[in-house]
């Protein structure tokens, strides 16, 4: 090099009063998650569908806290069909004609008939609307009307013990509400003609309390139905074993001779009563016909509303829904997590130590990889769900390949980041290849690990779906269901009843698409690189 003569005038001593060092930020320190927080809510769509995700998850969480389950889980499925195909209805909408429990349907002159006696005796219109008046079509008669389902529900019969027959008489009482209205004479004769006032294919009808003629058309006088309601003087004709008059204690209905005079003969009949003697203990049932819109009422102490319907079952579709995802989203978190934890230790021997250690490892990889998970999942359900129920045996199958996918995304990042710098620092100091592993490679690999994790349980909620709407896994009981069983059952009453899927189509659609953008708002915050364009 060549000499340089420097000036002496151009050096000046150091001020030893002036502190020397880095210049202080005029910003405050940012950690790494708050940096992540803050590039993800740059991503208005993905902070859109976590808040999404979050309703869905309360409304899993919650809605079967706070709603009466009772009556979605402790009846007989018998007692269910009392109650099914309810339409949605919301009370604010009541009288609108949308989500107010009522729809548009034709009916055939008997229906409308029958519907138009079900209000004349209780008062309840079951019709609300006559959207077309009476046309023929191939020689019947047929209306399009507006029905209301909870009212069409109509009559039915309900076996009590005395002391249930009491406590109904006693609510009766005190609420002023007619649940139980007047038995029928089925076997009920003109006196004129000696013919039954009733035809024969609508005597077990708990409906029809009203003379017809042979094709069940009601017999009127002076535009009024006549009844045929059982009374002391005909309660023989009934067809139960053993009958008694007895003191009926509670609301009459209006024509009742007893209504207004207690001690009338021939007031109405509103139980029949069956006696059975076990030596010298005598048991009754009582035999009611009640309105089981208002039954529902006395039973559960609220009016009969189900916010999105009941299912063909008469079970609550808004309480099914939530108890079905509530078990779609642990089952699907609880194998994201044993896949993470499977895959992600898989992965990292994989791609830490390499050479024959990974080569073999892929090939198991590759043999797994290459069974088809339809398969895989019906030979579980064939074999193993018998012995372990078919929770476990589809948890199970989830498993057996579920781990491959993260298994690979963790060998990709131990090859990326074991070259570095920072590792071979580590290693020449002595750290181990545990500690290599899971202190200085996992943590900068986990932003890519997370993303995938949080992807994977939409595919896991979307495949058990498909499974149980298949048929391949039956996941249905009277207190556990899931999103894919009720699409399932549902998919029949596409035509007639679509509230039935369409709850369940919505609410597996917005987890499905939520999810997705939530995932890509999170690949973008830990891995900004991947997003190509840096905002």
């Amino acid at each position: 090099m060549e000499n340089m003569n420097i000036s002496k005038d151009k050096f000046r001593f150091a001020d030893p009063t002036r502190r020397t060092g880095d210049k202080k930020f005029d910003t405050k320190q940012m950690s790494y998650a708050k940096d992540v927080f803050v590039r993800f809510c740059k991503n208005k769509s993905s902070v859109v569908a976590a808040i999404i995700i979050c309703l869905l998850v309360l409304f899993a969480i919650f809605v079967p806290i706070f709603c009466n389950t009772t009556y979605s889980e402790s009846l007989t499925d018998t007692y269910y069909l009392k109650y099914s195909y309810l339409l949605p209805k919301a009370e604010i909408f009541v009288g609108t004609g949308f989500w107010d429990g009522t729809s548009e349907k034709t009916v055939n002159v008997n229906r409308f008939n029958m519907l138009n006696a079900l209000e004349a005796e209780t008062g309840y219109p079951a019709i609300t609307q006559i959207v077309k008046d009476k046309y023929v079509d191939g020689n019947v008669e047929y209306y399009d009307v507006r029905i209301d389902s909870y009212i069409s529900n109509g009559m039915d019969f309900i076996d009590l013990t005395e002391e249930q027959f009491k406590e109904l008489q006693a609510w009766q009482n005190e609420t002023g509400v007619q649940v139980i209205y007047p038995a029928v004479n089925v076997k009920a004769k003109d006196p004129k003609t000696g013919k039954e006032l009733i035809a024969k294919t609508h005597q077990t009808d708990p409906n029809v309390w009203y003379a017809t003629d042979s094709k069940g058309n009601p017999k009127m006088s002076n535009g009024e139905y006549i009844s045929c309601y059982a009374t002391e003087d005909n309660s023989r004709f009934q067809s139960l074993a053993y009958l008694d008059y007895y003191e009926y204690d509670s609301l009459r209905v209006d024509g009742d001779p007893a209504k207004d005079n207690p001690n009338a003969d021939n007031g109405y009949i509103y139980a029949l009563v069956s006696a059975t003697r076990v030596g010298e203990k005598i048991t009754c049932s009582y035999r009611v016909r009640v309105l089981l819109n208002n039954y529902f009422q006395y039973r559960y102490g609220h009016e009969a509303s189900f916010l999105f319907g009941t299912n063909q079952k008469g079970q609550d579709i808004l309480t099914r829904l939530a108890a079905g995802a509530q078990f779609s989203l642990i089952l699907a978190i609880c194998i994201s997590a044993v896949n993470l934890f499977i895959g992600a230790i898989y992965g990292a021997i994989e791609g830490f130590y390499g050479g024959t250690i990974d080569l073999v490892m892929e090939r198991i990889s590759d043999v797994l990889g290459g069974m088809p998970s339809m398969v895989v999942m019906t030979l579980f359900q064939l074999h193993l769900a018998s012995k372990v129920g078919p929770v476990w045996s589809m948890v199970f199958a989830f498993v057996l390949t579920g781990w491959l996918g993260m298994a690979a995304r963790t060998r990709m990042q131990f090859y990326r980041f074991k070259r570095q710098e920072y590792v071979l620092s580590a290693r020449t100091l002595g750290a181990s290849d545990s500690r290599l592993m899971f202190k200085h490679i996992f943590p900068n690999a986990m932003g890519t690990l997370i993303t995938g994790s949080v992807l994977m349980i939409p595919g896991v909620i979307f495949s058990e779906s498909s499974l149980t709407y298949l048929g391949i896994v039956n996941l249905e009981s009277s207190t556990m269901t899931s999103v894919g069983t009720l699409l399932s059952k549902g998919n029949g009453m596409l035509s007639t009843y679509p509230h039935i899927i369409f709850w369940p189509a919505i609410f597996i659609s917005l987890l499905e698409i939520s999810f997705n953008l939530f995932g890509n708002g999170l690949r973008d915050a830990f891995n900004p690189s991947l997003k190509g364009i840096e905002d």
